[in-house]
């Protein structure tokens, strides 16, 4: 039983998690609610950071059940200290963790669609991205390209969604290099083995610089996510409670967003010039030229099918730009209209050759549904309740600062989308209740906004796209661990954090 349970990970973490099974309930009794469920989100947090031991959809989701077990929220009503809410009627209030997945239904479609219709575009996007890779020379140039890119599209689309996008050109990148590595060609001519002069040295140095260009990326979609209303989920609920259209969040947030963009630029520059905190590594010649080599006969020897493919590919891309940029559905509706358009004309009507596109995003729904549970037991347990109502306690003039700090705070341990939809909620009501006045109300709106989306680069706990990449099956082929991006993203969580508060100060 031991030794099937949590598969192969390691005794010393088994150990760890079925301690904090046991821990949990006698803290229950002992320590009291509140604190135990304080507890439990650092349990919860130390199961990501393991990631690469176990997945941690097991680990993590042992605990989320026992956080039902314990009374600490409920699967489907809102609860109050353990005990459910009732209407006036006398019936259960929806809540719980029904209502955290009714509340992110679009990024669960999202997660379920958009990636599986982004699996049917690889060819494409290696395509594109490989001439990319081989043809721009200078590291900077490219690391740039990735983080302006990353950002821009984020701004008008999502950062789930273009972090997809990433990864698949990561991974199919990664893939053409073990393709090679796995062979017995000599695609450069040099009379070595390709092999050989992949292996060693030359493969982790190719494996940094992936992983370089993948966090540059994903830091670009924090970036661009924080501009605009379509940007981040929470960036639409803020914008909705508040009554800003597209145009009006935009120049709202633009005096903090628009300079905290281009010192993450400076940034990205700074650390390819100088190679701290993991960045810097380039492409090995030797890989650059077997690769574009690889990829010169692979056009040569395309089929018509596979030309045809492509051609497909491009218009279903053009199609997803136009669907997004107009917001004509939901992003995973929209997803799964690019499957079936894809599949359609490219001739891919069996399940088997469906089901694979499913493989990678089904796994990482499941971790979110998890990690729902742990956000509605905060929720229910009231945790970040006086940190609320302290921060309104404060000085006019100094709640945006404060606010901003206490969401940047929370954003790196909780969820961004939970913590804005909890301290937009709040000091709405405060509105309401005659506590603060609209001026007060708009600046705490975009302290709120600029809060949950800057900091929270700093874990994968804070923005879902993090998440996404450390749980990917990239993660793994990159030896990208929780706590080395936790290390590549603090140079940018202290630039874009620090460089947000101080323009925030100013704007007000």
């Amino acid at each position: 039983m031991f030794q099937n349970f949590l598969g192969k990970s390691p005794a010393w973490y088994k150990w760890t998690i079925i301690c904090f099974l046991i821990f949990n309930v006698i803290s229950i009794f002992t320590l009291g609610p509140t604190i135990t469920a304080w507890i439990i989100i650092l349990e919860f947090i130390f199961t990501l950071a393991m990631a690469l031991k176990c997945y941690p959809l097991q680990s993590g989701g042992l605990i989320a059940i026992q956080v039902f077990l314990l009374g600490l929220t409920h699967p489907m009503y809102k609860t109050d200290h353990g005990k459910v809410v009732l209407d006036e009627l006398g019936k259960p209030l929806k809540g719980g963790v029904y209502l955290e997945i009714e509340h992110n239904l679009e990024v669960i479609l999202l997660l379920v669609f958009m990636v599986a219709g982004i699996y049917f575009m690889k060819p494409l996007l290696m395509y594109i991205f490989s001439k990319a890779f081989t043809k721009i020379k200078s590291k900077l140039v490219l690391s740039l390209l990735f983080v302006f890119l990353a950002a821009f599209l984020s701004a008008f689309l999502d950062a789930l969604t273009v972090t997809a996008v990433l990864i698949s050109v990561a991974v199919g990148f990664y893939g053409v290099y073990h393709k090679i590595h796995s062979s017995s060609a000599d695609y450069d001519g040099s009379g070595v083995l390709d092999r050989k002069e992949l292996s060693g040295e030359t493969l982790e140095q190719f494996r940094s610089f992936l992983r370089s260009l993948v966090m540059h990326g994903v830091v670009g979609t924090a970036l661009g996510g924080v501009c605009t209303i379509v940007g981040e989920p929470q960036n639409l609920l803020i914008g909705e409670r508040m009554g800003w259209d597209f145009i009006e969040f935009f120049t709202r947030m633009a005096p903090i967003t628009i300079p905290v963009l281009l010192c993450g630029l400076v940034t990205t520059v700074l650390l390819e010039l100088t190679g701290w905190f993991g960045y810097g590594a380039k492409l090995p010649e030797v890989a650059r030229r077997i690769i574009e080599q690889y990829t010169e006969e692979e056009d040569a020897n395309r089929s018509a099918k596979a030309k045809y493919g492509l051609i497909v590919q491009a218009i279903s891309g053009v199609l997803l730009i136009i669907g997004l940029a107009l917001h004509l559905a939901p992003v995973g509706l929209i997803g799964l209209g690019l499957i079936i358009v894809q599949t359609a004309f490219m001739g891919i009507i069996d399940e088997h050759s469906l089901g694979k596109a499913f493989e990678e995003a089904l796994p990482f729904t499941g971790l979110l549904v998890v990690f729902f549970v742990i956000v509605a037991m905060i929720h229910d347990q009231h945790l970040f309740s006086p940190i609320i109502e302290w921060a309104l306690a404060m000085d006019p003039n100094q709640q945006p600062s404060v606010f901003y700090l206490a969401n940047g705070i929370l954003s790196m341990i909780s969820d961004n989308v939970f913590v804005a939809t909890v301290y937009i909620n709040e000091v709405v009501q405060a509105h309401t209740n005659g506590i603060i006045d609209r001026s007060q109300l708009e600046k705490l709106a975009i302290a709120i906004n600029t809060g949950t989306n800057l900091p929270s680069v700093a874990t994968p706990n804070g923005q879902a796209a993090f998440l996404f990449l450390l749980t990917s099956a990239l993660a793994p082929l990159i030896n990208l661990s929780y706590m080395k991006m936790v290390k590549m993203a603090f140079p940018y969580t202290l630039v874009l954090g620090g460089f947000g508060l101080l323009f925030l100060i100013l704007a007000f």
